[in-house]
């Protein structure tokens, strides 16, 4: 009787146990869900193909193709900032295509890249004998570049919007080239922490500032919070950030 009695004890421990951690993960989930950034209607519409751009959503991520022209190299892989739709970046990404380059924007479990940093093979394995570059925004940036730490050897280069490359992505001694892209009006990148992150890139990193631009506007996603309100409007700080990867590439070109 006494081990009948354990027993059931025993499996009512075991149940309310599995119950409890069902309860916690749904909860996590809905918290993230909450506090997870959307793309704005000027994303969702970047989204859609056009006579220009075939978008398409592929294993791992989107895909965004030029028509009727040849793909120009590198290839382009974008990781997301944390807590942030990979839809919006599209326009950043659009934008890219129309010069002539196939870009892929991750898609990150719970859109935290620390769940998702080697996405980058499922691009680069498409294109195995094509050239590739990676990059991020803010965490999406620091992800990259502990990518590229660990496969150097798969890509040409890596850009950080608003980003760093922490101890675990040191850069230092490869021989990747680096563009390193930050704004003035940056409420929510921790400066002091990117001073200090200089260490891990090597000294030929290329840096460009924004003038009145902010954090949240390297996408299109609304106001983030913590971030200062900018100077510019987010098509300005786009089109400077396409121009500074614009200038960056061409010299990957040389």
């Amino acid at each position: 009787m006494r081990t009948a009695q354990r027993t059931n004890k025993g499996k009512k421990i075991i149940l309310w146990t599995l119950l409890s951690i069902v309860v916690i993960v749904v909860g996590i989930f809905v918290y993230l869900q909450s506090v997870t950034y959307s793309p704005s209607e000027r994303a969702e519409a970047a989204l859609k193909s056009d006579d220009q751009i075939t978008i398409t959503t592929i294993k791992g991520g989107y895909q965004f193709e030029p028509k009727g022209t040849e793909v120009a190299e590198p290839n382009i892989i974008f990781y997301p900032g944390g807590l942030v739709e990979p839809a919006s970046y599209s326009p950043l990404a659009r934008r890219l295509a129309e010069q002539g380059h196939r870009v892929y924007i991750a898609d990150m479990p719970l859109n935290l890249a620390i769940f998702g940093p080697n996405k980058a093979d499922l691009f680069i394995e498409e294109h195995p004998d094509e050239a590739f570059v990676i990059g991020g925004h803010s965490l999406g940036g620091s992800f990259a570049s502990r990518y590229a730490a660990q496969h150097s050897e798969k890509l040409e280069g890596i850009f950080f919007l608003a980003s760093y490359a922490d101890k675990g992505g040191s850069l230092k001694d490869t021989d990747l080239s680096i563009l390193q892209i930050t704004s003035t009006d940056d409420g929510v990148l921790n400066r002091e922490d990117w001073e200090t992150a200089k260490e891990n890139l090597p000294e030929d990193t290329t840096y460009v500032s924004i003038e009145g631009g902010n954090h949240g506007q390297y996408g299109s996603y609304g106001t983030q919070k913590g971030d200062n309100q900018p100077a510019i409007t987010e098509e300005k700080q786009l089109e400077e950030v396409g121009v500074a990867l614009d200038h960056w590439i061409s010299a990957l070109n040389k």
